[in-house]
């Protein structure tokens, strides 16, 4: 049987929602929201369109002991959704985490990212002393999100993008958390 929950792994409250572990319940909403084209754009790994049990895979390895990247729902729960977004920490050496988020696209620019990013900065579960994230540059709202958290811009790159099937330029960003 397949666990349903992370022991490990924080609640953090966030204003209008809050950052929770995923569920096995999840992967209905999940697989509608990356399952549009918009959001797997804006990712590296989310592939266009979604294989047929590609959301599974990922809620189970994000509930697995063992698992290299930590992940958060945003869930509305009281507010008439559940599932808005996501949000993850994949964990590097040297005490440092990439950040990595989406928001489900109805609820783009309603500040929804902005507030996951500061609550997952503020709350620093995994007390990383350095967050890193990048974004696509075609994604100047996404890069807003991370500068509004306090991320330093520290330089262009670039990542492959599998929805996109290419190399995409990234800007990166960097948060001192000590």
């Amino acid at each position: 049987m397949l666990e349903d929950s992370v022991a490990d792994q924080p609640v953090i409250e966030a204003g209008r929602f809050a950052l929770r572990p995923p569920r096995q319940g999840d992967t209905g909403l999940l697989s509608l929201y990356a399952g549009d084209k918009r959001v797997a754009r804006g990712t590296r790994s989310i592939p266009h369109p979604l294989p047929p049990g590609a959301v599974e895979a990922f809620v189970t390895r994000a509930l697995a002991a063992d698992r290299e990247e930590d992940v958060w729902v945003l869930d509305g729960g009281e507010k008439g959704h559940e599932v808005l977004g996501v949000v993850s920490l994949r964990r590097m050496d040297r005490n440092q985490s990439q950040l990595g988020y989406w928001v489900a696209p109805a609820m783009w620019n309603t500040g929804l990212a902005s507030e996951a990013v500061k609550a997952m900065v503020e709350a620093n579960p995994l007390d990383n002393e350095i967050l890193f994230a990048e974004v696509f540059q075609d994604n100047p709202a996404s890069a807003r999100v991370l500068t509004n958290a306090g991320f330093e811009y520290i330089g262009e790159a670039e990542a492959h993008s599998v929805s996109r099937g290419a190399n995409v330029p990234t800007w990166t960003y960097i948060r001192r958390m000590r």
